[in-house]
């Protein structure tokens, strides 16, 4: 089931007149969360009608700032483990 930022992605993206088939894959495959979706919301306010190639390349470059903010979390996790360890040892 798709959240509700999910559906207005969805619904945001074929009332520009974008392909059904596109709009599908842009916000059930790959703008899926809401971070991602709002993201993308967010740039459709921003620009009205943009390019299917600058919209692609705005996908992918909110889901590179996805990936980077989950890596980012991942490492301070394992700090915050190592850390843990230099304090009360093994």
């Amino acid at each position: 089931m798709a959240s509700e930022r999910t559906e207005e992605l969805y619904k945001l993206l074929s009332s520009r007149g974008y392909p059904k088939e596109l709009c599908a894959e842009i916000a059930y495959k790959n703008m899926n969360t809401d971070y991602t979706a709002t993201r993308m919301i967010g740039y459709l306010y921003r620009v009205t009608n943009p390019r299917i190639e600058d919209l692609i390349d705005e996908m992918l470059a909110i889901l590179s700032d996805r990936e980077e903010i989950l890596r980012k979390k991942e490492a301070e996790r394992a700090q915050a483990a190592i850390n843990e360890i230099y304090r009360n040892g093994l």
